[in-house]
């Protein structure tokens, strides 16, 4: 990762937009595995209003090296601050479809890795979990947001699980969790 020498007013921005996020919702179907998931368009979807209520933004770059294709992704706030990361594969073909079949899927977990979007399933299946938040200064309030949005227990544990501690001994946020495992029981 890198980023601009300051990103106080991008974090302090990245906060709230993600304390309104909702997971992304499975709406694409992968045959192979017979399983659904969130493609890029459904990812990006849970991202626009809180970007544009809050100053942010996206740029995604298709990059190569040697063997492998991937995707650079940038969020910037109007505040002239930014990070950026690299997501990389290896295509399983060295042709123009295997890399454009490697930017596509390092487009979706890539912008949900730096964003800290849950996942409800994935189509590659067990090789991935659900994202982190890409910043650990979460709220309550967003951590309520992210619990909220699971839809199962499974993904209860993977948004539980990636809630730095300061979250997990917040009274509210182990009540909605408690009421959640519950009610997915």
């Amino acid at each position: 990762m890198t980023k601009s020498e300051s990103i106080k007013h991008l974090a302090i921005a990245l906060n709230k937009a993600q304390a309104v996020m909702s997971g992304a919702k499975k709406s694409a179907a992968n045959p192979f595995f017979k399983s659904k998931y969130a493609n890029l368009e459904e990812v990006i979807a849970c991202i626009k209003e809180p970007f544009e209520s809050n100053g942010l933004s996206f740029m995604q770059f298709p990059i190569t090296e040697d063997d492998r294709a991937g995707i650079e992704t940038i969020v910037m706030h109007e505040s002239g601050e930014w990070i950026s990361g690299s997501f990389m594969l290896k295509p399983t073909k060295l042709d123009p479809q295997g890399q454009g079949s490697s930017f596509s899927y390092a487009k979706r977990y890539a912008l949900q890795s730096i964003l800290g979007i849950p996942s409800e399933d994935d189509d590659g299946n067990a090789a991935s979990q659900a994202p982190k938040p890409a910043v650990s200064f979460l709220k309550p309030k967003g951590a309520i947001a992210l619990l909220s949005s699971a839809e199962s227990q499974k993904d209860l544990v993977a948004v539980w699980n990636s809630f730095p501690i300061d979250i997990k001994q917040n009274a509210d946020v182990i009540e909605l969790k408690d009421q959640l495992k519950t009610e997915f029981s």
